[in-house]
């Protein structure tokens, strides 16, 4: 019984107890006596009863307002107390009773602090004994999750129904460069935890590459993989390779079903143990492992190269061919045919020898031209082929130096060298290079030393090969650079020349006749040094910090009937986008407009920080200034940024698939309900209230704003009154408000959206 019906109950039994002997008795008089004595009696007791009727209304207002009080101070004080324990039991563990109210209220509320604080030194214990036990798995996970995010190729790790459950930042960063639109530029990407592969991959594709794998696992192959090549619907290649996650047993399967698709059988034993449920990569399993176990597939685990780029080049590459084939081809053949016939005829008048003799040497220019032509038009795509990286000069010479002595016997010394200069090179050429150099100094020359010099200027790095003895006249270092590259049998078809100019380089001979020595100096490009700190502080963070791309729960998530949103789904299993956003006024029919959307999205009950959408918005019109201080947004900050029918279909993509929350959504949503029509999207998802739900919650305390949830939860707020600030602390006190709705036997959506709508704010518009 709800405690207004009580309270109306208790002042009725107080009205009839204080009434009640009065009218009984005059009751009882009143039909005892008879006519003359009911007269007197009436006249006799009339006065005495409206007094008495004044004092007994007296004392029922006085029982009314000792009742209410009481009502107030235990009744509601005990209430609001009970919805604190159930804070400190569940959400906020910190928060304490405050002690108010009548002494027996206080003194219980004395009692229920010292045993929260009792409970909390329990826990505290058993936690940290706990996160002791962890520490070495988590410490293992988050290495491995590092060198997951700096590995140079996409990764995806996926369930049975494309769900991604993992990737790294190089698949990130890849995705977010496919993708078209505003989704990119808002922050929003399309790859995300939970989010579905098929939105970037053909589902096709992907079931093709599955029955291929489950083929090869049939037949015990050792290595069950997939590689296939594919479009992106942004018109993108790319370049996948599909392996499996193997689980063995029944309990591993996602589906239930073996590979053959026969039912499951009994979990495998082995030595005694049961090693159903065990997960491993498929390289991780020998091939009689693989026909002897009982094997089902979980997931996949995709790594993924863009190559549109390279595949642009070698087209570029094979026009080039083709234009020198097609291009000389009649050349040649008017070439070959002035040729026979003046073999053939050696008596030719001399006219027609001129003739001859000026048609070769006409295709010949012409084909000189179209070469140079070609090479000049294609030079970029033909350097391409070069794989230019960024390492540290030393090294290059301590390998060059390491060669030469191997393969020459050619002693080598080191002068002064920078070791911390960093070069961008293609290091099997400059070595083999070097090498050469070397090489014919020793067979020319006979020098019987090499020194090795480093050092740099600017933006190149100088390798200098000093020798002591004879000089070099410059002709024989141009009839060198322009030698194929020949060591002992080793021979390269490039010459040093190819191998200078395609570094962008120069190559440069002098002579120190004080010092009878001479040098040959490579000048070559240095590494941009912000791309080595970018690399370095990437590593850094990436050791320091757990990277939030992968959730292994995932395995297990199955899809409700497909797609789309079940609303009898418990509220742990949903996917939910916490957004906010920042507005012009608070009139949204009167002509306000939004200014900002922040949004981040929950998957597993994580509320992940890196998956989110921050996007400032042109209204179109100006700004209020009283508006300003609060949102601390500007008239320059929005001067040039997209506007809302950019944004808001970005937004919507963003959100896709999944439940909608915020902190007094009917105002948010009201905005958003506006633009549907005139921007052609619409929001038709479940939308989930918190200020509603802290109703639900908490329908005895008297404030419901975010920061009096905020704190009665335990969160902490940062970033207040910016659109994604706000949407983190509303999504953090989401994640603790579901537990606290399970005790109340709200487990699933529906049951959320009903008890929601029967709160007092539901009836709020805008």
């Amino acid at each position: 019984m709800k405690v207004r019906f009580r309270f109306i109950l208790a002042i009725c039994v107080l009205g009839l107890l204080m009434t009640g002997p009065f009218v009984l008795t005059g009751l009882l008089v009143f039909v005892e006596a008879r006519g003359a004595e009911r007269a007197a009696l009436v006249e006799f007791l009339l006065p005495r009863l409206q007094v008495g009727g004044m004092i007994t209304l007296c004392g029922f207002v006085a029982g009314v307002l000792l009742l209410r009080g009481l009502f107030q101070q235990y009744v509601h004080g005990l209430l609001r107390m009970a919805e604190t324990l159930r804070l400190m039991l569940g959400a906020n563990r910190n928060f304490r009773v405050a002690p108010e109210g009548p002494p027996e209220v206080r003194e219980l509320a004395r009692a229920a602090n010292d045993l929260a604080q009792q409970r909390d030194e329990l826990l505290n214990d058993v936690e940290e004994q706990i996160r002791q036990a962890k520490a070495t798995v988590e410490e293992e996970k988050n290495r491995l999750a590092a060198l997951m995010s700096e590995l140079a190729l996409g990764v995806v790790v996926c369930n049975m129904d494309g769900r991604i459950l993992l990737y790294n930042s190089r698949a990130r960063l890849e995705f977010k460069a496919l993708a078209q639109g505003p989704t990119s530029m808002s922050g929003g990407a399309l790859i995300g935890l939970g989010r579905s592969i098929f939105s970037i991959l053909e589902r096709g594709q992907i079931t093709h590459s599955l029955e291929t794998i489950q083929q090869r696992l049939r037949k015990g192959s050792a290595e069950p993989i997939a590689n296939f090549i594919t479009s992106t619907h942004g018109g993108q290649l790319l370049r996948a390779q599909m392996a499996p996650v193997l689980r063995t047993g029944v309990g591993g399967s996602a589906t239930g079903e073996k590979l053959d698709g026969t039912p499951p059988g009994p979990p495998a034993k082995k030595g005694g143990d049961d090693v159903s449920g065990q997960t491993a990569p498929a390289h991780e399993m020998t091939t009689a492992d693989m026909l002897g176990a009982d094997l089902h597939v979980t997931g996949y685990v995709l790594t993924i190269e863009n190559i549109t780029r390279n595949f642009e080049r070698e087209a570029e590459r094979d026009q080039a061919l083709q234009s020198l084939t097609d291009g000389n081809r009649a050349a040649l053949g008017n070439i070959r045919a002035a040729v026979e016939t003046l073999i053939d005829s050696p008596e030719m008048e001399a006219d027609y020898r001129e003739r001859f003799t000026r048609v070769i040497a006409d295709e010949a220019s012409a084909m000189s031209a179209r070469l140079e032509a070609t090479m000049s038009r294609f030079a970029d795509s033909l350097k391409t082929r070069w794989p230019l990286e960024d390492v540290l000069a030393i090294d290059i010479v301590a390998a060059a130096a390491r060669r030469i002595e191997e393969r020459l016997h050619l002693p080598i010394k080191n002068e002064e060298q920078d070791h911390g200069l960093w070069m961008r090179v293609d290091s099997f050429s400059l070595i083999q290079g070097i090498t050469f150099l070397a090489a014919r100094l020793q067979e020319h020359y006979a020098i019987r030393e090499l020194r090795l010099s480093l050092s740099a200027e600017g933006t190149m790095v100088f390798v200098d090969l000093i020798w002591l003895g004879k000089p070099i006249s410059s002709e024989t270092l141009y009839t060198w650079e322009l030698e194929p590259m020949t060591v002992g049998a080793e021979t390269s078809p490039l010459t040093l020349r190819d191998v200078i100019d395609r570094h962008g380089g120069e190559i440069w001979y002098q002579r120190d006749k004080a010092a009878h020595k001479a040098f040959f100096r490579l000048v070559l490009p240095a590494a941009v040094m912000a791309d080595v700190q970018m690399i370095d502080q990437r590593q850094q963070l990436s050791s320091d910090s757990r990277p939030e791309y992968y959730d292994f729960d995932l395995f297990a998530a199955r899809d409700a009937e497909g797609s789309g949103i079940d609303l009898d789904r418990k509220l742990t299993d949903l996917v939910y986008s916490v957004f906010d956003t920042e507005t012009t006024g608070l009139q949204p029919s009167a002509g306000d407009e939004i200014i900002q959307i922040g949004a981040v999205r929950i998957v597993n009950n994580r509320l992940l920080r890196q998956e989110i959408f921050d996007q400032l918005v042109d209204p179109d019109i100006p700004l209020k200034p009283e508006g300003i201080p609060i949102h601390g947004i500007t008239e320059a900050m929005l001067s040039g940024q997209p506007r809302l029918d950019v944004v808001l279909p970005a937004f919507h993509e963003f959100c896709a698939e999944t439940v909608l929350v915020a902190h007094n959504a009917a105002f948010d949503m009201r905005f958003l309900q506006l633009k549907e029509d005139s921007i052609g999207v619409r929001f038709q998802q479940p939308v989930l209230d918190t200020l509603l739900l802290s109703g639900v919650i908490h329908p005895n305390q008297q404030s419901h704003e975010l920061e009096s949830l905020a704190a009665r939860l335990g969160v902490n707020v940062i970033g207040r009154h910016t659109a994604l600030g706000d949407a983190y602390v509303t999504g953090e006190a989401f994640l603790k408000m579901i537990p606290l709705l399970a005790s109340m036997g709200i487990v699933t959506l529906r049951q959320a959206l009903d008890a929601a709508q029967k709160t007092y704010f539901a009836r709020i518009k805008y």
